[in-house]
């Protein structure tokens, strides 16, 4: 993961697309602009996954023609990036109700047009700090994941019972194996898990996710 942040700039207006970047750069942050939902969709559509690779937000207008910013981030929802690329509404007023209903949905917050422009940068700034930490959550998921897909199915199984809370001998009798067996391929999948404890993997695996 990079860790030069970068802010995507989406709205139909080419006047506050050149206003909000002017304002990033003012405070030394690179964004990219974008006419409307679907260009950027285009983007997503683009890019290997996992996207994004460095700390990302969206400061994405609620109203604009064809695809909508309500639409655009009803996608973003279901392709699971509203964590890593929190979305900031650019809503004007009579939107508001929208914008409010939209962060109970998932986004990261909304800001009325015309925007004080401390106000918005600071927002954005803490969405990509959130970013940040969504990102190194996720980047661990995926590094825990390639780690458990490198175990032997027979490794696979004694792990199963491990985090079960099964002893040695109880497992070496499930699988028909010897205990010292059992023992080399616990020591095996400890280390290639990067664990030192039963109760170290279990919540490794929890707290990722993944199916042991």
């Amino acid at each position: 993961m990079t860790s030069i942040p970068l802010i995507y700039l989406v709205d139909d207006e080419p006047v506050v697309r050149e206003a909000l970047a002017w304002l990033l750069r003012s405070r030394r942050l690179l964004s990219e602009e974008f006419d409307s939902a679907e260009v950027f969709l285009a983007l997503l559509d683009s890019r290997q996954p996992p996207f994004p690779t460095c700390p990302s937000c969206l400061l994405l207008d609620v109203r604009m023609p064809g695809m909508s910013g309500l639409a655009l981030f009803e996608l973003l929802i279901e392709r699971g990036l509203t964590d890593v690329l929190p979305v900031i509404f650019l809503t004007g007023h009579g939107d508001v109700p929208t914008a409010v209903a939209a962060v109970k949905r998932g986004a990261f917050d909304f800001v009325e047009k015309p925007f004080s422009d401390n106000a918005l940068v600071d927002r954005a700034q803490q969405a990509l700090e959130h970013s940040r930490a969504a990102l190194a959550r996720r980047d661990h998921r995926l590094a825990c994941g390639k780690r458990l897909s490198e175990l032997t199915e027979r490794e696979r199984e004694v792990m199963r019972l491990v985090t079960q809370g099964q002893p040695n001998k109880l497992i070496a009798d499930a699988l028909d194996i010897s205990v010292r067996t059992v023992e080399v391929h616990r020591a095996r999948v400890f280390e290639k898990m990067e664990v030192k404890s039963a109760v170290e993997l279990t919540n490794l695996l929890r707290d990722n996710q993944l199916d042991g």
